[in-house]
């Protein structure tokens, strides 16, 4: 049996109109349960966020949108369909990868299409090693999903399930980067599929196998852009959510809860409103809701170790380059080195690998007219470094556009109309703890069971939503842990 909150449900406080806090509001909602979101922004999706200046609309979060079978969940709960509320492009290709050897390899999700690739670019031996990986990573997303993803863990014992065995069986208990290795020879193509641990907060050689599931998630289920950018998603789910009766109180911030004997009976407001509940779901980031509203922090939340972090570029130009793709990854020369520098060393990249995303690519609209609009992200080491970024910052945006400028993006840094850049200092301002965007490090003791819990110690009627809590970091994650936290309140959907 799944533990769920104890007491009355009627009322559900929503704070923070994330991703997470958006799908357990339409979950919460198709339940029959009185739902209030309370936002601090004007707008909702949280880390999904949204920058209008001069004219472009630029996305300030996640900018790679996978397993929109989750999204399409979201709305199913309240008998919509997410057809009628967003439209996503399917992108090709997925990625356009550009080697310091001056290679390219693009990444496409239909299998037969990037085995021609691999044996054009690479090799037909390559392109056998690329079939025998996907046939991997899917049984691994078959055997994952379902038991240790999209599902609430109350303690390890209920890992044990035969998927548990065949997870072990099938090697998604070793490294990742050895295992990627032990299908992909070329160092390329190594890269292509296991740079997405990242993500995760973790370097390929430390990762878990079972993260090859984040590759499974978009190399071979695809990657998609909504129409309008990403914010589009946050957009239509809180609009869906509304029509379904959940209250929503932009520009407000929760400030105190009114705690009796281990239970939440009301949050106060910045605006002077105490508005009474039964439950409240916190979708901000788990280890500031601590410190910030609910007193005393434990001890394992105390010793979270935390992911690397980023500096974006989020850039509105008059010049366009035919070279590149929607995704763009730039690898450099450097691979092991790049993870030695950020996650153990805490410096900045000598030799940067880069994410630059062009949504204009696809979608004009987000520019004004024959202008261009890049997302461009170079991760870093979070705020346990010692680098003061009050000073670093004009340093590093100018060294991050001669990157790009030494990497093909000819005349960059002139053709730049509007800038905003972004550091882990301003990920901090923004409440993410350690200026870590990407929240806790998925290492093994972080990672599922072993990821602070969706409820609250010491509460009768907290529950967690987002990327700090189970089952972890990216978009589908998050959407999931929205359900989770629902399924806590209201039991397990069927």
């Amino acid at each position: 049996m799944t533990r769920t909150v104890k007491g009355p449900t009627d009322h559900v406080v929503v704070v923070g109109a994330g991703l997470g806090g958006l799908s357990a509001a339409l979950r919460l909602a198709g339940a029959g349960r009185k739902v209030t979101v309370i936002e601090r922004e004007a707008v909702p999706g949280g880390r999904n966020g949204l920058l209008n200046k001069d004219g472009y609309s630029f996305d300030t979060g996640p900018t790679v949108l996978t397993m929109p079978s989750l999204i399409q969940d979201a709305f199913s709960c309240v008998g919509e369909d997410m057809k009628d509320w967003l439209e996503l492009m399917p992108l090709s290709p997925l990625y356009r990868a550009f080697y310091a050897d001056g290679s390219q390899i693009d990444v496409h999700a239909n299998t037969a299409q990037m085995e021609e690739e691999i044996r054009e670019k690479v090799s037909p031996e390559e392109a056998l090693g690329y079939r025998r990986y996907v046939d991997f990573v899917t049984k691994l997303y078959k055997y994952e999903m379902h038991d240790f993803i999209d599902k609430n863990i109350d303690s390890p014992l209920n890992l044990l399930t035969p998927n548990l065995a065949r997870l072990i069986a099938l090697g998604g208990f070793r490294h990742l980067q050895p295992k990627v290795n032990q299908y992909l020879k070329d160092p390329r193509l190594q890269k292509v599929y296991s740079f997405q641990a990242m993500y995760a907060g973790v370097s390929p050689q430390q990762a878990l196998a079972i993260y090859a599931v984040i590759a499974y998630m978009d190399s071979v289920n695809g990657v998609f852009f909504p129409k309008g950018g990403m914010h589009a998603v946050p957009r239509a789910l809180a609009a869906a959510a509304q029509k379904h009766g959940v209250e929503f109180k932009y520009n407000t911030t929760v400030t105190g809860l009114d705690k009796q004997n281990g239970r939440v009976k009301a949050v106060t407001t910045n605006t002077g409103e105490r508005i009474e509940c039964d439950v409240v779901v916190m979708n901000p980031d788990l280890p500031v809701v601590w410190r910030d509203l609910l007193g005393k922090t434990p001890l394992n939340i105390k010793r979270l170790n935390y992911s690397p972090s980023c500096a974006t570029l989020l850039v509105g130009s008059s010049k366009k380059y035919d070279h590149i793709a929607h995704h763009n990854i730039h690898f450099g020369e450097s691979w092991d080195g790049v993870f030695d520098e950020l996650i153990n060393k805490k410096v900045l990249m000598t030799d940067p690998s880069v994410l630059v995303t062009v949504p204009t690519h696809d979608d004009p609209s987000l520019a004004p007219a024959g202008k261009q609009s890049y997302y461009i992200l170079y991760p870093t080491p979070n705020l346990d470094a010692d680098i003061d970024w009050t000073k670093q910052a004009k340093p590093y945006r100018d060294q991050m556009i001669q990157t790009l400028e030494d990497r093909g993006y000819t005349g960059f840094g002139d053709a730049i109309e509007t800038e905003v850049m972004t550091t882990p200092l301003d990920w901090q301002a923004q409440g993410m703890e350690r200026g870590a965007p990407f929240a806790s490090a998925h290492t093994f003791f972080q990672t599922g069971p072993f990821r602070p819990r969706n409820m609250a110690a010491g509460f009768e009627n907290v529950v967690f939503a987002g990327s700090g809590t189970q089952p972890g970091v990216g978009v589908p994650m998050v959407l999931i842990s929205g359900r989770l936290a629902a399924e806590r309140i209201v039991g397990p959907v069927k």
